[in-house]
């Protein structure tokens, strides 16, 4: 009983973790523009449109954060069998795997805009220095409170997998919770702030994305802003949402039908939010029906 208690209570912590880490992940990709959405902030100075977007992606979300998540995982992991403190082990590995992404964002940046300058599109050394500094104080909470909850599984829960291994598998769940999850905040409702919302984005306006905020020229600090009150806390609930329910039902249906317990109860979760999504989808096309232009 007390190994059950012990597992809850971590399952609750991991979950709060993750949650954490999935809402600075998503800011971190959208300040820097990373991402789906991140097609049209490359095609806009080829339309005509220059802008002060920051413009980091080289891969997608999933990647990226497989593998800063796994250097710190692997840098921390030396450090403990090293005996230094798990805590400090945690800190060396994280603030080396944010180093890794703040040269990662740069080079990504100056390359991509340099491959557009035949379009008019300038560097902004303001931009470089501002956004780049942002986005790493994102990733490392993002890589910080992940590697934390990969520790504690590994260590508490007794997961059969490294601490490096885990990196990977939870460094791959959190890009795409935040890939599938936030970038439509930024995409959608963000970068096309000018169309007429559920219109969706014509031939016509594409790279035409919004450009000027409230005073002046829109910077990616300004996307910071907006995604962190909508796309980043939806992508750390789905994050925190995933890790607490994986790990609750390892917990307690582990030993239940040698293992095939816990196996049983994922397919039941995985059905039911199926069925939840399929309901809320029909739901909101019988509500509001498919986009009509105004008569």
């Amino acid at each position: 009983m007390q190994e059950i208690i012990i597992g809850i209570g971590v399952t609750a912590l991991a979950g709060a973790l993750a949650a954490v880490a999935g809402a600075a992940e998503d800011t971190e990709s959208n300040i820097g523009s990373q991402g789906d959405p991140n097609s049209q902030v490359q095609l806009a100075p080829q339309m005509g449109y220059t802008h002060r977007i920051y413009n980091k992606a080289v891969s997608g979300e999933p990647p990226a954060y497989t593998l800063w998540v796994t250097l710190a995982c692997g840098i921390a992991w030396a450090f403990i069998m090293l005996h230094v403190n798990a805590v400090l082990a945690i800190i060396f590995g994280t603030v080396l795997a944010t180093f890794v992404q703040g040269i990662y964002a740069t080079t990504a940046y100056l390359g991509r805009t340099a491959s557009l300058s035949k379009f008019g599109q300038p560097v902004f050394i303001d931009v470089l220095k501002s956004v780049t500094t942002v986005t790493m104080g994102h990733a490392f909470v993002a890589i910080f409170t992940t590697v934390t909850a990969c520790y504690l599984m590994s260590t508490v829960l007794n997961h059969p997998f490294a601490l490096p291994l885990l990196g990977i598998v939870w460094g791959l769940a959190l890009g795409a919770a935040g890939s599938a999850t936030g970038n439509p905040y930024y995409g959608k409702e963000r970068q096309y702030q000018n169309q007429k919302f559920g219109a969706g984005v014509p031939i016509s306006a594409s790279g035409n994305i919004v450009r000027y905020a409230e005073a002046g020229q829109r910077s990616s600090i300004d996307n910071g802003f907006f995604t962190a009150k909508l796309g980043g806390p939806a992508s750390g609930l789905c994050f925190g949402l995933i890790v607490f329910f994986e790990l609750w039902r390892t917990v307690l249906f582990e030993h239940t039908w040698n293992g095939w317990g816990a196996v049983a109860v994922g397919v039941v979760i995985i059905l039911l939010f199926a069925i939840i999504d399929r309901y809320v989808e029909k739901w909101a096309r019988k509500n509001y029906g498919p986009y009509t232009a105004e008569a």
